[in-house]
């Protein structure tokens, strides 16, 4: 590529050069109508994530699967990985009918939340012990209809605001999004356990007897079918959001005259923008997508089931992820979104990478400590604290990347990237714990975090926080 092409990156200004907003306009921000749709909207993608990862692992492992197949199993995630395949079809192609009444953007988000819905309902009537091929079909469908939610839904968000206002919408996103996934984690596992058939009775059999129950002995599918339900219900938050909201102001597109130049348009310039502008950052900047979640994403895949192999209850599991893991993902979500406002996206990325890595060591401690919920409060607290940071930073950075000409398909980009490698090394992850333990596979996890803060210092001296583009 030619040096001379490509278009500088202004280093970020330094924070003593700028004036900063006050207190109480970064608090107005969070109150905007923009700001309060984005948070329903959040919710809507968060909730599928843990219903096809984390907690359908608890789900299995509580119905008898080792934790082998568990974790290859977790390769079902990685639909989003390669979300930016299809995300030009999204970013231009219409749905006949439903665009033209709807937009666009709304169009595609209604239509997948839809078939969100549909495919949670499947996984909800299959029992994995039974008919495990239907609940990881069923399981894949909401995957890649979740995925394209988040294709149409990141360009959606891109194209509701200008450059200082997507920190505010960083946050709230998380916000909703994090809540969501406390919703379809602990509530799950709360409304699975209120619908279970005498679940005292039989553990109660099990104490007598002095003898651990068979892998799925214990386990009631219609509780899980009852827990599912519910989810694909809760999944009408977004489509209200959706029929009850504007289709933003989009960069009118260019007509093609043949299929040549359709292609060209959808599929190859909104990568070669991104190279035109980044030249060989390009490079460092996928680098560091690339591995930024890496810690919780590989981590993440194995927290329930050893949450199950512990001896914590559902209820137990419930109540600390949705009081103490809520209350947490609030805070770290508002400050970092704040810090970024403030401070720069660059140095909050350092924090919240820093933060995910040394939660997992509190993952090691507690596997070494026992079943104790004082400590798992803890635990939770602060892995939930970390993640809030981290997600809404990288969020508001990712989206300082995008081009909103292009911002469908390059943000599906950044978020696959960002998903791809950590994914495909989850699918590992049981067999890991199966060779060694819990402890080591947590300490291992936390160490992944060691290339992120390099690359992250890197980033910050070469290109640190690119300006976003401009809104036409």
């Amino acid at each position: 590529m030619n040096r001379s092409s490509v278009t500088p990156v202004s280093p970020e200004p330094h924070p003593a050069a700028v004036r900063r907003p006050s207190w109480a306009d970064t608090l107005r921000a969070y109150l905007e109508p923009a700001s309060l749709r984005m948070f329903a909207l959040g919710f809507s993608a968060g909730l599928p994530l843990l219903l096809v990862l984390g907690t359908l692992s608890f789900r299995l492992r509580e119905a008898g699967l080792d934790r082998t197949t568990i974790g290859y199993l977790s390769w079902v995630g990685l639909a989003y990985g390669f979300k930016w395949v299809w995300s030009p079809l999204v970013d231009r192609l219409p749905i006949p009918l439903l665009t033209r009444a709807m937009g666009r953007r709304r169009s595609w988000l209604l239509l997948s939340q839809l078939a969100i819905m549909g495919a949670l309902a499947g996984m909800a009537f299959a029992d994995p012990r039974s008919h495990l091929d239907t609940v990881v079909w069923c399981a894949l469908a909401v995957a890649f209809a979740s995925a394209t939610q988040d294709i149409a839904l990141d360009a959606y968000r891109i194209e509701s605001a200008d450059a200082a206002h997507q920190g505010a919408l960083a946050a709230t996103y998380q916000t909703g999004y994090r809540l969501a996934m406390i919703w379809a984690g602990a509530g799950v596992l709360w409304l699975a356990a209120r619908a279970e058939v005498a679940p005292v009775a039989q553990a109660a059999a099990a104490v007598a007897e002095a003898v651990k129950p068979a892998p799925g002995a214990l386990y009631q599918n219609g509780a899980w079918t009852t827990a599912y339900l519910v989810m694909a219900a809760s999944m009408l938050v977004g489509v209200v959001t959706v029929l009850f909201s504007r289709e933003p102001a989009q960069v009118e597109l260019p007509p093609s005259r043949n299929a040549g130049e359709w292609f060209k348009g959808a599929f190859v310039e909104p990568f070669a923008d991104f190279l035109k502008r980044y030249g060989t950052h390009a490079v460092l900047i996928l680098a560091l997508i690339g591995v930024y979640r890496i810690s919780d994403v590989v981590m993440g895949i194995m927290a329930n089931p050893f949450y199950v192999d512990m001896g914590y209850t559902k209820d137990e599991v419930a109540a600390v992820t949705k009081v103490y893991g809520v209350i947490m993902t609030l805070v770290g979500a508002f400050v970092g979104g704040a810090l970024s406002l403030r401070l720069g996206v660059m140095r909050v990325l350092m924090l919240g990478a820093i933060l995910s890595a040394a939660s997992n060591l509190l993952f090691a401690w507690l596997a070494g400590h026992g079943h104790d919920v004082t400590a798992l409060i803890a635990v939770v607290s602060a892995d939930n604290l970390s993640a809030g940071v981290a997600s809404a930073a990288f969020i508001a950075y990712l989206s300082s990347l995008t081009n909103v000409s292009y911002s469908a398909t390059q943000y599906a980009l950044f978020s696959s990237m960002m998903l791809l490698a950590p994914k495909w090394l989850a699918g590992y992850s049981g067999a890991f714990v199966d060779a060694y333990d819990y402890p080591t596979f947590f300490t291992a996890t936390a160490f992944l975090g060691l290339p992120v803060l390099v690359l992250i210092w890197l980033a910050t001296r070469i290109s640190s926080a690119p300006a976003f583009p401009a809104k036409s």
